[in-house]
């Protein structure tokens, strides 16, 4: 973790030197947003996996854009360099760099990176979360974080800022609700994980790359990440005759796991 902590911290320095320039903007295929930003910070995110873990394939959002996707394999890392890019388009600072771990299917580590709010988190399924505060590319003392019990009072739950749909507002409309936020990128299942938020519910389209490391995080911290169904969310998804590859179903993101077993 020690190693992804700093090739993330790295990728940051890279999409903060871009931050203060004027932003040129191009679309991807799909219609999505993609900058400078984009690309540098996978270039540096590439490297440092090579450097410190060459045995484990990558498969990494501008990579896969490009077709440039590698044969499946039972772990691999999951990249999104820029995780927000609308965020980062706005200069909100909702954007994160993403890097995580997947194993058999399941997100086991991960690495969160906010550079714009100087604040990082990482967590290793069985072992545990954290996150620290980051200042001038150093990362300070990490302290634990875990999730907490869902309040009596009701829920504060987050929802997309770029991507809110009516399916999940029907969802959050049936639940007990004492305070509603909007958040960008995978800050989402961060604040869950710190015990700062109960649930993230999301109806709406992701890719692997935009939740793996945030769930890695959100998972070692006690929460759970599930489908409509209840199931644990998945990784590796290829062949998929309804989406292309890497694509999620929609997902309920908690702390308390009482809280998508009720609703």
């Amino acid at each position: 973790m020690a190693a992804l902590v700093d090739v993330a911290i790295a990728a940051g320095a890279a999409i903060m030197g871009i931050y203060k320039e004027t932003i040129d903007v191009t679309e991807k295929g799909d219609g999505s947003p993609v900058t400078k930003a984009d690309t540098e910070a996978e270039a540096v995110i590439l490297a440092g996996l090579a450097r410190h873990m060459p045995e484990v394939s990558v498969v990494a959002e501008e990579a896969v854009s490009a077709g440039r996707v590698p044969p499946p394999s039972d772990a691999f890392f999951l990249v999104d360099p820029l995780d927000g890019t609308r965020e980062f388009i706005s200069r909100n600072g909702e954007f994160t760099v993403n890097i995580g771990l997947v194993e058999d299917g399941a997100p086991v580590a991960g690495v969160v990176y906010a550079p714009a709010l100087g604040e990082i988190f990482w967590g290793v399924c069985g072992k545990g979360a954290w996150r620290a505060r980051v200042a001038d590319n150093v990362c300070a003392k990490a302290e634990p974080i875990s999730v907490r019990r869902a309040p009596e009072a009701g829920l504060t739950v987050l929802a997309s800022r770029s991507h809110m749909s009516q399916q999940t507002a029907t969802y959050i409309d049936k639940l007990t609700v004492s305070d509603l936020k909007s958040a960008g990128s995978s800050l989402k299942f961060c604040r869950v994980a710190e015990g700062s938020a109960d649930l993230y519910p999301r109806f709406g389209r992701t890719m692997e790359w935009d939740t793996a490391a945030a769930d890695a995080v959100l998972r070692a911290a006690g929460g759970v990440v599930v489908t409509e169904d209840g199931s644990p969310l998945g990784y590796g998804k290829r062949n998929q005759s309804h989406d292309s590859d890497f694509a999620n179903p929609y997902f309920i993101a908690a702390g308390d796991r009482e809280i998508v077993s009720s609703s």
